[in-house]
């Protein structure tokens, strides 16, 4: 019998042997457990959707002025919706059952190695952003030369147990630590609805107080189209194209998520669904934002909220708006912290039993994660950074590149024309806009060092 590595796939514990079933990252049932339900599964993959991507939308919205704006969210919404479509097709086909197996059907061993490095980058950058905004909500941050307070700092003041680096050490210990220690994706439903629940608080308030203003005619209407003062500025409009493609990136966690369902066959309308919900927030969120703080927008949106709004109780409002999302987003941590440990498993170890019957294996490999991403967040300068690395690189090649290269490479001759010509268009966005993005950062960098020798 051949020897497939362990991300190629499944077992199940028995008393004396690990029996070999068909699926690829596939951890090991739990007594009493058969089959995750539809709506764990939506709440699962909204999470996956929504998470730090929100915070960045209403700043990239900004650069794009608010037409061009929601426009492009509504786009990625389709072609991401597309791109899983085909994606399920393929891997029906390939007689697989993760993303890695059906890459690794149309390109080998090579392909699934690269698919895996970008999943393990992407995922490492998101939760690096994630940690980012939560020490921003609790410790506070600097923008543009202003300092921002945390939660923590307004309520009890300056403390050594207040500082950024101590708050995320105890949010690491006490929060996240129980919740990546879950061996099984349908576990963190639960947390998941409770997560997708604090967005919609989070868009609740923020339309409260947008609605409250606008009564009071303290609303000036948004910009609706870019604003042009030179080539520069131009250019700076395709970098927004990487925060949004990051937003919507959820391509890692769908056969996760597929494998544990009663019944797979309504994996489509899962996606669809959730990609609805999830659209929903992003366009009320971008929309209101914008409307709410104009051009003074942050690249992380929740920083605005620290000061007057304007409207009775603000001081309040700031402290439920921070502290809901806040708690949201380390709702969503497990949920992509899940599929970067078995990524990064399948790299270190392919031919391993799975991770989950090896708790040395499990453990260890959970700390190391944990212990990079919270240094990263310690010394990462902001979320708009980490998203223009990331999405500029690997999320755009998770998301676009490799479902549309496996269509055109339609191993077992089922791509349509149809599917031929999106992937060619999905192709060419991912490529251009990344390159152009990549360009337009590595110019800024280097003029901005240039005007700072100068002065």
């Amino acid at each position: 019998m051949t020897i497939l590595p362990s991300s190629d796939r499944r077992y199940r514990r028995s008393p004396k042997t690990l029996l070999l079933l068909k699926h690829d990252d596939y951890e090991p049932a739990e007594g009493g457990f058969d089959g995750a339900s539809f709506s764990g599964a939506v709440f699962n993959l909204s999470t996956t959707i929504v998470g730090a991507g929100i915070m960045a939308l209403p700043a990239a919205v900004k650069k794009l002025g608010l037409v061009p704006g929601l426009i492009m969210i509504v786009l990625c919404s389709m072609l991401t919706e597309t791109s899983i479509d085909m994606l399920l097709r393929f891997t029906r086909f390939s007689k697989s059952s993760t993303y890695s197996g059906v890459v690794c059907d149309a390109f080998g061993g090579l392909g699934r190695i690269l698919l895996q490095v970008c999943i393990v980058v992407n995922n490492t950058g998101m939760l690096i952003v994630y940690m980012i905004i939560i020490g921003d909500v609790l410790g506070g941050t600097w923008s543009e030369g202003v300092h921002h307070s945390g939660v923590i700092e307004e309520w009890f003041g300056q403390h050594w147990w207040s500082t950024r680096f101590i708050l995320l050490m105890l949010t690491t210990i006490m929060v996240f630590a129980p919740l990546i220690s879950f061996k099984r994706v349908d576990s963190l439903r639960y947390t998941s609805a409770l997560s997708v629940g604090l967005a919609f608080v989070f868009v609740d308030l923020t339309a409260g107080v947008a609605i409250i203003k606008l009564i009071d005619g303290d609303i000036v209407m948004p910009r609706l189209m870019p604003k042009f003062t030179d080539q520069e500025s131009f250019w700076e409009l395709f970098t927004t194209v990487p925060i949004l493609v990051t937003a919507y990136i959820c391509h890692h966690n769908v056969h996760l998520i597929e494998n544990e369902l009663k019944d797979p066959t309504h994996m489509k309308a899962i996606v669809r669904t959730s990609l609805s919900l999830c659209s929903s927030v992003y366009i009320a969120t971008s929309l209101l934002g914008f409307s709410l703080f104009g051009d003074k927008i942050l690249d992380d949106v929740l920083a605005n909220f620290d000061g007057n709004l304007g409207v009775p109780y603000s001081s309040l409002l700031n402290d439920v708006v921070r502290v809901s999302y806040g708690i949201h987003l380390m709702l969503v941590f497990p949920i992509v912290f899940y599929s970067l440990r078995l990524n990064l498993d399948g790299l270190l170890f392919p031919y391993a039993i799975p991770i989950a019957f090896d708790n040395r294996r499990f453990y260890s490999t959970t700390a190391v994660l944990m212990g990079f991403i919270f240094i990263g967040a310690n010394f990462v300068p902001n979320i708009w950074d980490a998203f223009q690395f990331t999405g500029a690189t690997a999320a755009i090649t998770v998301g676009y590149i490799f479902p549309a290269a496996i269509a055109l490479r339609d191993t077992h001759g089922i791509a349509t024309k149809k599917d031929k010509l999106i992937s060619c268009f999905m192709i060419f966005l991912a490529v251009s806009s990344s390159t152009i993005a990549i360009t337009s950062d590595l110019y800024s960098l280097f003029t901005g060092e240039e005007e700072a020798d100068g002065i």
